[in-house]
C-alpha cells in the first residue's frame, strides 16, 4: 500500500488516501456525469481516506436515484472525490486529481446501463 495526496485545482480541498501499490485498479465509467467530468475512479475504503482541508468548500450534487453524493469544490469546480452509489463504504477518488500520477489498470464500466452493469463490477458494494 502507498499513501497518495490530492485535491482540487485551487487547493482548497486536500486529501490523503492509502491505495494499493501500482498498477492501481481504476474504473472508467461512461455515465453522463463521469463522461462529462472526465472522472477516473480509484475506489478507496472510507478508513483509508482523510479529508485534510476543504470540508466547507465542498458543494454536493445528487441526481437520478440520489444514492451517490457528487462533491465539487465550490471555488474551482473540480470533483476530486465523491461518495459513489456502487461502493457505499468507500470514496471514489479521481485519479486525475492526485498530486503525483500513479500507474493504473483501467476497467471499463457501462454506467449508462448501471443496474445491469453493477452485477459484473468487481468489489461492488451491494
Amino acid at each position: 500500500m502507498i499513501e497518495v495526496r490530492g485535491g482540487c485545482h485551487c487547493n482548497a480541498v486536500r486529501f490523503t488516501a492509502t491505495i494499493p501499490q501500482p498498477p492501481v485498479p481504476a474504473i472508467d465509467c461512461n455515465c453522463s456525469i463521469c463522461r462529462m467530468t472526465g472522472f477516473l475512479h480509484i475506489i478507496v475504503p472510507h478508513s483509508d481516506f482523510a479529508l485534510e482541508t476543504g470540508q466547507h468548500s465542498l458543494s454536493s450534487y445528487r441526481f437520478g436515484t440520489g444514492a451517490a453524493e457528487h462533491l465539487f469544490c465550490s471555488k474551482c469546480g473540480a470533483k476530486s472525490f465523491y461518495q459513489p452509489r456502487s461502493h457505499p463504504d468507500s470514496w471514489s477518488v479521481n485519479a486525475h486529481c492526485l498530486d503525483e500520477p500513479v500507474e493504473v489498470i483501467v476497467d471499463w464500466f457501462d454506467g449508462q446501463h448501471w443496474e445491469e452493469a453493477i452485477k459484473d463490477l468487481p468489489g461492488e458494494g451491494s
